[in-house]
């Protein structure tokens, strides 16, 4: 079970949570000061409810490949991209610097996709027409570019994962370097390889990682959480990989 706060620290944390959201002074609310009594008691009741989810595991709040369908207009981008951002998070918990080699490329490949979405939302809304648009643009490929390193980045590491799934008894570092040779070597030049490598074998143990993101969470629960995490993000790498090769855009 993860960790729940103590009701003093909820008071706290609500009560700053209050003061952020509502003001300090009660002066500035345009209602009488009953109400806004009222609504900074809804407040910190509503943050308090938010504090709970946040102490729950990664797994039970992230939003998860397995909810990021391939539909006939194509993948949804804002969908895929909160995905993404949850695989960053799940690299945080694992402690500064651990994975820095893969969060770095990723973070930066998200910006990039982000970006064009954002700044070109009707043209975007699916990671295919995002793409279609932008070489009919012909103002450069950057977002196109990016996505690219992202599914490679996406697949590197759903390879690892799913191999320490059906593998319980080979050491992670193995299972990530069995990744990086097939999805990412051919891609770095000698003095990258040299780094990742070093960055590799770092990597800790199954049980402290794996434990890591369970984050005191029901081991079943978990186990089934990332089976289907896995299996959206392989669906959806697999689809893009294919996208893109058969339009030109990139190769995986």
């Amino acid at each position: 079970m993860a960790e729940v706060p103590s009701t003093p620290d909820l008071l706290r944390l609500s009560s700053a949570f209050s003061r952020a959201t509502l003001g300090h002074d009660h002066n500035a609310c345009s209602t009488p000061r009953g109400s806004c009594a009222q609504t900074a008691a809804l407040g910190a009741f509503a943050s308090s409810s938010t504090l709970l989810r946040i102490m729950a595991p990664h797994f039970e709040t992230v939003k998860s490949f397995a909810d990021v369908p391939i539909q006939p207009k194509g993948i949804d981008t804002d969908d895929f991209l909160l995905a993404s951002d949850g695989l960053v998070a799940m690299f945080d918990l694992l402690g500064a610097g651990v994975f820095s080699f893969v969060q770095a490329d990723l973070k930066s490949n998200i910006a990039g996709v982000r970006e064009r979405f954002v700044g070109h939302y009707t043209q975007s809304t699916s990671l295919e027409k995002l793409v279609e648009y932008e070489r009919e643009e012909g103002a450069g490929k950057h977002a196109t570019q990016c996505l690219v390193r992202l599914i490679r980045g996406l697949w590197f590491t759903q390879l690892a994962l799913q191999t320490a799934q059906a593998e319980h008894t080979t050491a992670l570092h193995a299972c990530f370097r069995r990744a990086y040779d097939v999805v990412l070597r051919h891609h770095h030049t000698f003095v990258v390889r040299s780094v990742v490598q070093v960055a590799i074998r770092a990597v800790p143990r199954r049980d402290h990682f794996f434990g890591q993101l369970r984050q005191g969470g029901d081991s079943a629960n978990f186990d089934d959480a990332l089976a289907r995490w896995l299996a959206g993000l392989d669906a959806l790498v697999c689809h893009m990989k294919a996208f893109l090769a058969e339009g030109g855009y990139g190769k995986v």
